[in-house]
């Protein structure tokens, strides 16, 4: 019964950290580029878009479809890194548990 109160204050343990790296990814950022820097976008760990910066020059009305293509890859590639940066921590919480499906 003893293992089963440690287990239990592992879990409970390592969801209450779970909380605060969830509210932690939500101020966390990373930057992603394309376009050779035309683009730029900053996404929250969380998954959410913080800021997209497009270089003025590359508001040519001639070229709106390379610019919905620099902004799709920029986006894309800024919520990925937030995705893994979210992945890597959350791992650091539940390594070492031996709990099934807590692991990323």
């Amino acid at each position: 019964m003893a293992s089963l109160n440690k287990l239990m204050k592992q879990a409970m343990r390592a969801q209450q950290q779970a909380e605060q790296v969830q509210a932690e990814m939500s101020e966390r950022t990373v930057e992603a580029t394309s376009g050779g820097g035309a683009v730029k976008v900053v996404a929250r760990c969380d998954g959410t878009v913080q800021s997209i910066k497009v270089d003025p020059e590359a508001l040519s009305p001639d070229d709106a479809e390379m610019l919905e293509d620099m902004l799709l890859t920029a986006i894309n590639s800024a919520i990925s890194q937030g995705q893994q940066v979210q992945q890597a921590e959350m791992a650091k919480i539940t390594s070492g548990m031996g709990l099934p499906g807590m692991g990323m």
